[in-house]
């Protein structure tokens, strides 16, 4: 029961986030990149119908208040049709999965895709690394490049995925970090604190301003504040690297004391008809 306990923190909390950064964007944002989202099941179905990434059209946090299930997976499909999504990704963590996972995906047309580590840490004052980057919270007035900075730094189309994103800058519960190198903002991150977890929703930084230390300093920042705030758990997720592959955010979080708690599959979903 504790392992499933934690398992539905950390994956509640990342589903907050994602609900943070598609359902604060503007009216006419929403309307053009056709943003939808849904609360069933105790999880969230988001869609973005022109999505150049694949990415953003995600469902999550399933199996905790209501256990996963043919029709639940149904209408997380046909709210897939009924937006005009092409494209989608389930995300479930490995515990929830229930007897009969196969069918339920044959039935309705998911296939295994990649793997991504779900990891969490107590708590606790993280030691800031030596870097000459500033680094500190981003106001509202800078959202904009704030979100223009991890966008870039994770390949984006800025045209898309900014106006999205800068919402959530100045939203109760979230706070942007943004590091600095001289008066260039060179990289950026987010927090946001949900109850008892502090989830770790994203961090980047431009290409050519990587190797100075900027996402080991901004998880130790995010760590502190999380500490200060009298939170239990930090939460974080990033890609499983292939064979003989390395991970840098990988690689920079177990560093900074988080431990892997399990592997999930991203599940895919394409519209066919």
């Amino acid at each position: 029961m504790a392992l499933d306990r934690i398992a539905a923190l950390l994956e509640l909390s990342e589903a907050e986030a994602l609900w943070g950064y598609q359902t604060n964007a503007p009216a006419d944002v929403a309307e053009r990149l056709g943003l939808a989202s849904l609360r069933i099941g105790g999880g969230v179905v988001l869609s973005v119908r022109d999505d150049a990434t694949d990415y953003w059209s995600k469902a999550l946090g399933f199996g905790f208040s209501e256990p996963v299930t043919t029709a639940m997976v149904a209408s997380i499909t046909d709210f897939y049709r009924e937006h005009g999504c092409k494209q989608a990704t389930l995300q479930f963590a490995p515990a929830v999965l229930p007897a009969g996972w196969d069918e339920i995906c044959a039935k309705e047309g998911l296939t295994e895709g990649t793997t991504w580590l779900k990891l969490a840490r107590l708590a606790g004052l993280v030691e800031s690394p030596e870097t000459e980057l500033r680094v500190a919270k981003v106001e509202a007035a800078d959202a904009d490049e704030w979100a223009t900075v991890m966008t870039r730094g994770f390949g984006m189309p800025e045209h898309q995925v900014v106006p999205m994103m800068r919402g959530v800058v100045d939203m109760p519960g979230w706070t942007a970090y943004g590091a600095w190198e001289g008066g260039q903002l060179v990289a950026a991150a987010a927090l946001l604190i949900t109850g008892e977890v502090a989830e770790f929703p994203g961090a980047a930084t431009l290409p050519e301003h990587r190797g100075k230390g900027a996402q080991s300093a901004l998880l130790a920042a995010r760590a502190r504040q999380a500490a200060a705030e009298g939170v239990k758990w930090l939460s974080a997720e990033t890609g499983k690297p292939a064979e003989g592959q390395q991970n840098s955010s990988l690689n920079n979080m177990i560093r900074t004391g988080f431990e892997i708690r399990y592997e999930r599959k991203n599940w895919t979903w394409r519209q066919t008809t």
